[in-house]
């Protein structure tokens, strides 16, 4: 029996509770701007298509594709899809919350719901934790949804890729949190003198 898959799983869960911080609370107040090279609006629908270099800035939420889908409920809710051109994936970068720390990710098809605050990378989907620049997890799979709220996300590895019925691989790398730095040793107090008397020397 393979007793290292235990320890792997229980790193893993530590690694992920550490992550204690969630996404920017308020990108989901911030407007929504986009940039792109052609626009078509569907005022019945209230859905608007932007095709060309998109790329959609939200608060700290950054979004890029080759086709971004952009709808809003009747409560104001915005929702969006963002396509990759052929044979490239789109992308989504936000900053979490009280921390220097990113979530970014890729994938052929990006969903983004602002009611739920979720997050969706669809095929050759990747998804990466930077702390400052610093890279500290990394995930691949077919499908990865990200939780906003409560910063959890789960993968899945996709369809059978061969005629053995061979699933597709998730692969994670997680990194330890990093501790907290030594706190500094207190400056030494004055020198005790011995003596051989209570209450110091006679006079």
């Amino acid at each position: 029996m393979n007793h290292s898959l235990p320890r792997l799983l229980l790193c893993a869960a530590c690694a992920l509770l550490a992550t204690a911080a969630s996404a920017e609370k308020a990108d989901r107040d911030k407007p929504m701007n986009i940039e792109s090279d052609a626009l078509r609006y569907d005022d019945l629908k209230q859905l608007s298509i932007f095709t060309g270099n998109v790329v959609l800035t939200k608060g700290t939420i950054v979004i890029r594709g080759a086709r971004v889908e952009v709808r809003q409920d009747p409560e104001g809710y915005q929702y969006g899809v963002a396509f990759a051109a052929p044979g490239k994936r789109a992308f989504f970068r936000q900053k979490r919350d009280n921390v220097d720390e990113y979530i970014e990710g890729e994938g052929e098809t990006i969903e983004y719901d602002g009611k739920a605050d979720i997050v969706k990378f669809i095929k050759k989907a990747e998804m990466r934790r930077l702390r400052g620049a610093t890279l500290a997890d990394e995930t691949t799979g077919d499908v990865i949804v990200y939780d906003n709220n409560t910063d959890v996300f789960t993968v899945d590895g996709g369809a059978p890729k061969d005629a053995k019925g061979g699933r597709g691989r998730v692969r994670a790398m997680l990194t330890p949190k990093q501790d907290n730095p030594p706190a500094a040793k207190p400056e030494p107090g004055p020198a005790l003198r011995a003596t051989t008397t209570l209450g110091g020397e006679k006079k």
